[in-house]
């Protein structure tokens, strides 16, 4: 192709390149250097050149003036957007064109799963998914947190000692399978829940997409781990009760992204981060202390996540701050015929803490969870008034949350 300049509108030579060769690919980037409605001329001299021009142009939109039969330069007339093929068309999150790829307010049908800032071509099916509004699915932290999330993934196989033997009383390895039971059930919901909002989250908002998709990640990380710890052993799983499967269901069944986020994420896995926190310093093992601490770092992310979100979905709509408590207080009350945390896990704390089953040191077990349980309601207390809750409101509201920790 060769590019002349005897007039004022740029010219282009496709010489006997047929535009059933690819000659519309030299069109259409010469176009693409035009503003709309900026002429270009186009001379070849390949059988009928002018006609499939001709036909090119009015399929994507253009003008196009052929030539005389004594010249050989057409005209083109670069189109817009909203002509020909693209009727209809709209860039996907362009609210304001000093921001490129800008998220919406609202993800429409029609943008499916078009990337942010694609132009939906007219005609494209819509997708109806749940959740399309902003302001009830967004964080501003959520990139950064997917950075590092990324960053701070860890294979099981490489970042544990897996050769470690585990040389502990049976009583005190029972109770680190005890608890490890009672982590993998927890983890199961916090794995589900995460996972079930994915599928309703537009992909306009891809990166709460992101992150909430790593968050799944860890949780089967975690699954895995605990699973190990328990065989490492030798035994299997211990038992699960009725109260805590209840108290887990309800998060499941909570039909609201924000509200299961307020549950599971700030209250459950804040919560939960404590434990892990109390197993890293308390276990008599390094293999466990070594999975809890790589734990609690990605549960830390999680609650962070969440706490991004209800910080967001607050400042745009204060008055949900009133949804979140009611939420607190009917879990409560439909939990209320529940055992909460049973009493082998609680046993089970302090056995780990002990490290065996002299009366000192069962006291001393003791001791650390019941200050463990400080720390859990002081954690659920800190959050509730970052979150804007009067400190009165958050003390109720900490005391109020389930037994069984998540």
């Amino acid at each position: 192709m060769t590019t002349k300049a005897t007039s004022p509108n740029p010219r282009i030579d496709i010489e006997a390149l047929g535009f059933d060769a690819g000659a519309h690919l030299l069109v259409k980037q010469a176009l693409i250097a035009l503003p709309v409605g900026g002429l270009l001329e186009v001379q070849g001299r390949a059988p009928g050149w002018a006609v499939q021009l001709a036909d090119w142009c009015r399929s994507q939109g253009h003008g196009c003036e052929r030539p005389a039969e004594a010249q050989s330069v057409a005209r083109v007339t670069r189109g817009g957007l909203q002509s020909g093929r693209w009727r209809g068309a709209e860039p996907t999150g362009a609210i304001d064109p000093r921001q490129p790829g800008a998220v919406a307010q609202e993800a429409l049908p029609h943008w499916g799963l078009a990337a942010r800032g694609a132009t939906v071509e007219a005609g494209a099916p819509a997708h109806h998914f749940r959740l399309v509004y902003k302001d009830e699915a967004w964080s501003d932290s959520a990139a950064d947190l997917y950075a590092q999330a990324v960053a701070a993934q860890w294979n099981p196989d490489e970042a544990i000692d897996w050769s470690q033997p585990v040389e502990l009383p049976a009583p005190v390895e029972q109770a680190i399978v005890q608890v490890m039971t009672y982590m993998i059930e927890n983890e199961n919901a916090a794995l589900l829940v995460p996972a079930r909002f994915l599928g309703q989250l537009h992909p306009h908002f891809r990166e709460m997409q992101a992150a909430l998709a790593m968050q799944v990640c860890d949780e089967a990380r975690h699954i895995e781990v605990f699973t190990r710890r328990i065989r490492h052993g030798g035994l299997a799983p211990a038992l699960s009760t009725a109260g805590g499967q209840a108290s887990l269901k309800s998060l499941l069944d909570e039909p609201d992204f924000s509200v299961a986020s307020f549950l599971l994420s700030v209250l459950g896995e804040g919560t939960f981060v404590n434990l892990l926190q109390f197993l890293q310093a308390q276990a008599p093992d390094p293999l466990t202390r070594q999975i809890a601490r790589l734990a609690a770092r990605d549960e830390a992310r999680h609650v962070a996540l969440g706490m991004s979100h209800l910080l967001y979905r607050l400042q745009q709509e204060p008055d949900f701050r009133h949804r979140l408590a009611a939420a607190v207080e009917q879990r409560f009350d439909a939990l209320a015929g529940t055992s909460g945390l049973n009493e082998e896990v609680f046993d089970a704390l302090v056995l780990i803490a002990a490290g065996g089953l002299s009366p000192a040191q069962v006291a001393h077990g003791y001791a650390q969870v019941q200050q463990l349980m400080g720390d859990m309601a002081d954690g659920r207390h800190a959050k509730l008034v970052r979150l804007g809750f009067a400190p009165e409101q958050a003390a109720r509201l900490s005391a109020l949350h389930t037994r069984n920790f998540m």
